[in-house]
């Protein structure tokens, strides 16, 4: 029996070894591994050709003294009495070419004399009767000894003329101190860019992957349930409340255009209003109550916090107003430093840009949040029988609405151009999905709404995730054109899901039992994640921002190639053009940044984290 078992296992090793043999030859033969290639004579002199560019990168020049000498020479030889030798300046640099003609493709000697020491430059053949053609053949390139003398072979050119041509050596030699070429300066501005770049995008979307690792966080979102009533009149209330916001703020930008211009109306918004805006909010919001307030008093309260919302966002229209004024005068007036200016005419964009999709999901949010408080007090005093019905009404409504939403997104991408396919059918399917959910659940059944957040969300980081910050760039040079906002864009699209991520599965890591204390006094969600979540994830957030930083340095270098700008465009372009030392200069300049960039943040990670 041992004897059968032993065979057994050499049989099942050789046939393992067999198909690991399989595998890889069928992988050697769909990556085409070629090394005789490697090995041809051809390739061999590529490499080394290109090694020898790279290892001499184009950073420094100098002033160049350059000595050219030209030497009469015939293709064919004349007839025989024609005097063919030159008189030759022996005091100075001179060449000789042995003999003085022949028939093309001969091989003839040039040698030069009195030249600078240890230089070198091309000898050239020069077609026609004047030395001074720039048109020239060859290009041989001799290097003179100590004495200042060279010697060369060179083959005549099948250029045949009863005329006399010439010999041409261009011999340079350095002068002066060395200075950095234009090369080294551009690729010291286009590695700066680099820098900020990577900057700016890991700042942007570290800021919008902390809330989102807060939602994609397992242990904070599978406690949060809700009963069906609670949910469905959410679901109504957040698409209700972000159109009405949207009109809403777009109503006050246009009230607040015609006075945006000028700069004392802003000046004079900016200040007063956000003073009024406390003064209501702290009447609307007092810190303690003895009693219940009558119904009057809280409706008042409610309009005043309203007109308030109202006035926030007619501040920030303002704010951008007088943003835009001062940054175009800043831009006029700082000369050199101007670009502040610029700074605060963009930022002045960006709160244009904003504001109305702010003022949408604030609206949404806060209608969502109050229909759904609204529906967990309906739950808890209704009867078992009235609540069934009306979550079978509530949850058809928001199924519905749900499957419209998601055909409308279906009719914009894809332009079907039929209703019944978008709207119609998939309403019918949404109603009847909520119908069903509603028979299924008892009436005052929770529903795990935070662990259907937590998967939406993780799906979603998951799946853009997924996609390269490469084809990310070419989406967004795309929209924004080739430069190096678009390489921020794509960083911080691709920064956010990658941080959320790394963020979210450091919450689910934290200890449990600071949750649960803070949890038994009562708190609300948000004290809890601001009490007990965010005291144990402050120094790995840190670590982790900061490593994403020294990331997108490395990432930045190659989304340039699709132009996402930084010095990755640069770098393309050299290699492309076959500039090979040129290109050597800029992956210097990288990797010199990204060992600096890691060696800055250990640094900093040990300090703080």
């Amino acid at each position: 029996m041992e004897k059968k078992k032993s065979i057994w296992k050499s049989l099942q090793l050789g046939l393992g070894v067999l198909v690991i043999m399989v595998v890889y030859a069928y992988g050697f033969e769909i990556t085409n591994v070629n090394l005789e290639e490697l090995q041809s004579e051809r390739r061999q002199n590529s490499l080394v050709r290109v090694m020898r560019a790279l290892a001499q990168p184009e950073i420094f020049e100098y002033e160049q003294a350059e000595q050219v000498v030209n030497f009469p020479f015939y293709v064919t030889c004349p007839p025989e009495g024609t005097p063919i030798e030159p008189e030759l300046d022996t005091s100075n640099a001179y060449i000789t070419v042995s003999p003085t003609c022949a028939e093309p493709g001969e091989i003839v000697t040039v040698e030069g004399f009195n030249f600078a020491a240890n230089v070198s430059g091309p000898v050239r053949f020069v077609p026609g009767s004047d030395p001074t053609n720039l048109v020239s053949i060859g290009r041989d390139t001799v290097t003179t000894d100590g004495s200042g003398y060279f010697s060369l072979q060179f083959e005549v050119p099948k250029r045949p003329s009863e005329e006399v041509q010439y010999v041409r050596a261009t011999l340079r030699e350095n002068v002066g101190l060395p200075r950095f070429t234009r090369t080294a300066h551009e690729t010291w501005d286009k590695i700066i860019e680099t820098v900020f770049l990577a900057l700016l995008a890991t700042t942007v979307g570290t800021l919008l992957a902390i809330p989102l690792s807060f939602i994609a966080a397992r242990n904070l979102m599978k406690p949060v349930r809700s009963p069906l009533t609670s949910v469905s009149l959410s679901t109504l209330g957040l698409p209700v409340g972000m159109m009405t916001g949207f009109y809403v703020v777009d109503w006050i930008s246009k009230i607040a255009a015609p006075l945006t211009g000028n700069l004392i109306t802003n000046i004079a918004v900016v200040s007063l209003v956000p003073v009024g805006i406390w003064f209501a909010t702290r009447w609307a919001m007092p810190p303690e109550e003895l009693t219940v307030p009558p119904l009057g008093l809280r409706m008042a309260r409610m309009l005043v916090l309203s007109l308030a919302t109202i006035a926030s966002f007619f501040w920030l229209f303002h704010l951008s107003g007088l943003t835009s004024i001062l940054g175009r005068l800043a831009d006029q007036s700082l000369g050199s430093i101007g670009f502040m200016g610029n700074f605060l005419y963009q930022l002045s964009d960006i709160l244009k840009l904003l504001v109305p999709s702010l003022g949408a999901l604030a609206a949404g949010f806060t209608l969502s949040s109050f229909l759904g408080r609204l529906g967990q007090r309906i739950s808890e005093k209704l009867t078992g029988a009235t609540l069934k019905v009306l979550n079978l009404v509530l949850a058809a409504a928001a199924g519905a609405t749900i499957f419209l939403l998601f055909g409308a997104l279906i009719e914009w991408l894809y332009q079907i151009g039929r209703p019944e396919y978008t709207y119609y059918i998939p309403g019918g399917i949404g109603a009847g999905l909520g119908l069903l959910l509603a028979m299924l659940t008892k009436a005052k059944d929770t529903l795990p709404v935070g662990m259907v957040i937590y998967t939406v969300t993780r799906t979603l980081l998951n799946g853009l995730r997924s996609i390269e910050a490469l084809v990310m760039a070419i989406v967004f040079v795309i929209a924004v054109g080739i430069g190096p906002f678009a390489g921020v864009l794509a960083l911080g699209l691709h920064t956010i899901v990658s941080l959320a991520k790394l963020y979210s599965e450091q919450v689910e890591s934290i200890a449990a039992g600071p949750l649960e204390a803070i949890e038994a006094t009562g708190a609300n969600r948000l004290q809890t994640i601001i009490y007990a979540v965010i005291p144990q994830i402050v120094p790995p957030y840190i670590s982790y921002t900061m490593y994403r930083w020294d990331i997108n340095v490395r990432m930045s270098t190659i989304i340039g190639f699709v132009g996402g700008g930084g010095i990755g465009f640069l770098l393309q372009q050299n290699i492309n053009l076959l500039n090979y030392r040129a290109a050597a200069a800029q992956m210097l300049a990288i990797a010199v940044v990204v060992s600096l960039m890691d060696y800055i943040s250990s640094e900093m990670r040990e300090r703080v984290v």
